[in-house]
């Protein structure tokens, strides 16, 4: 069994049915997945009895929030970043179990985060700082030197998450001011954050602009699940992360096979 690790999910009560599809997405895709999940709330109660839920009491502020999640932990332990504005689509667990165990196991100490999902901007050289590490298997990890794709799920050092909320100002009045935030704030270099040279995950979002994508309500529809009643009509888009590089990936297969 592998080891179990904290998964810090950015929310709040108003998107409690988007935290819900998410981790029962996780389930779907990876039965026997790692993660306990820690989700903020401040007056919705729990809607989840599971062993590998946790709910924790947290202000209604961004910044307060991840305080909170954040609050008593580490900072050097690795734990699992995971916003409900994405959802996954597709998991090649294996690989990322394999992932998984090695970071656990300080088998990539030099690694303070790692995303397994490379898709828009990780696949631009100026997102990278060049450097490149490889791990016993031969899988080939590329340095990221600034936030970019930061609200895709991945692992994390809480000192990385705690120095980017810091940077913050104390007052956020909508989520979205925070993709122009993490243009701005600076990754330390010693905070050293990687993505993977090839692909093994995609995901999808969840809102986009207040309405919820034409992806994401087709899938709580097959969990019957209800949007809630601001986002009841969703919008025609559909936003997925990563599907370019799973192609890449299941072309490769492919031409394996005729070879």
């Amino acid at each position: 069994m592998r080891k179990p690790i904290k998964a810090i999910v950015l929310t709040c009560d108003r998107y409690r049915v988007f935290t819900d599809h998410m981790i029962l997405r996780y389930e779907t895709l990876w039965p026997n997945h790692p993660f306990v999940f820690h989700i903020p709330y401040q007056e919705l109660p729990p809607s989840m009895d599971a062993d590998r839920v946790r709910y924790i009491h947290s202000p209604g502020d961004i910044r307060g929030t991840v305080r909170s999640l954040l609050q008593g932990l580490d900072e050097d332990e690795m734990v699992y970043w995971c916003i409900d504005d994405k959802y996954p689509m597709d998991l090649d667990t294996e690989k990322i179990g394999q992932l998984h165990d090695e970071l656990l196991s300080d088998g990539l100490p030099d690694i303070d985060g790692l995303l397994f999902c490379r898709c828009r901007g990780m696949w631009k050289k100026k997102n990278l700082t060049g450097r490149r590490l490889t791990d016993a298997e031969g899988n080939l990890f590329l340095e990221r030197n600034n936030y970019s794709q930061i609200w895709i799920h991945q692992y994390l050092r809480v000192k990385v998450i705690r120095h980017l909320f810091d940077s913050f100002p104390e007052r956020i009045t909508r989520a979205k001011e925070m993709d122009q935030l993490i243009g701005k704030s600076k990754k330390p270099e010693h905070h050293r954050i990687f993505i993977t040279d090839e692909n093994f995950g995609m995901f999808g979002e969840s809102v986009t602009r207040g309405k919820i994508t034409s992806n994401c309500m087709q899938s709580l529809r097959a969990y019957q699940l209800q949007p809630p009643v601001w986002t009841a009509t969703a919008t025609p888009r559909r936003i997925t992360m990563g599907h370019e590089g799973m192609l890449r990936r299941w072309v490769s297969r492919l031409c394996g096979y005729f070879t």
